[in-house]
């Protein structure tokens, strides 16, 4: 009796030690496939950044310098290695994007121009779905450490060198910063 009670709490100990290690594959897969869904956004803004910058070079002839630092921040952006570099070079990138933007407002031909315009709004579109899967990307990358943290599944996670995953995380102040709004019609 004593002995099939031992084998009985054996067989229960290796079935949730699979079971536990089978969770912590498939968050690990998750978090990779939410790395891959970003991956896809940021090549499609990448791909589209050349098209803008093509199309808006004849009109701003005198904004060269912005033209090359957004072509640079996409080119640096395209090398991107891990959450971390990534997102720092994605920054930059947006940063460049925001100043070309800006700039555009400036040039009532330029804001006219319906090719200028379907590549803003398909930038726009791809900026939401970016952060869309950063969003995603957290909140499963963030399930993933937790159950590598938590007792008992941080035994199996151990055993089996699983490693924490990186998260997208805001790294300039300037970001951080609350946005001052002023909704007075005062000129």
């Amino acid at each position: 009796m004593g002995f099939l009670l031992a084998i009985g709490v054996l067989v229960v100990l290796i079935v949730w030690a699979i079971a536990q290690y089978n969770r912590l594959v498939t968050l690990r897969n998750q978090v990779q496939n939410g790395w891959k869904q970003i991956d896809v956004q940021l090549k499609r803004r990448h791909d589209l950044i050349p098209n803008l910058v093509n199309t808006v070079k004849g009109y701003m002839e005198y904004e060269q310098d912005t033209l090359n630092k957004v072509i640079q921040a996409r080119n640096a952006a395209t090398t991107a290695s891990g959450v971390a570099d990534s997102a720092a070079k994605e920054n930059a990138l947006t940063g460049a994007l925001g100043k070309l933007f800006a700039l555009a407002e400036n040039y009532p031909n330029l804001k006219a121009n319906e090719n200028v315009k379907q590549l803003q709004e398909e930038l726009s579109s791809t900026e939401n779905k970016i952060g869309f899967a950063r969003q995603f990307f957290n909140d499963i990358a963030t399930k993933f450490n937790i159950a590598q943290q938590v007792f008992p599944s941080n035994i199996i996670a151990r055993m089996f060198g699983f490693q924490p995953s990186e998260l997208f995380e805001v790294t300039e102040a300037g970001e951080r910063a609350v946005p001052n709004v002023d909704l007075s019609l005062k000129k």
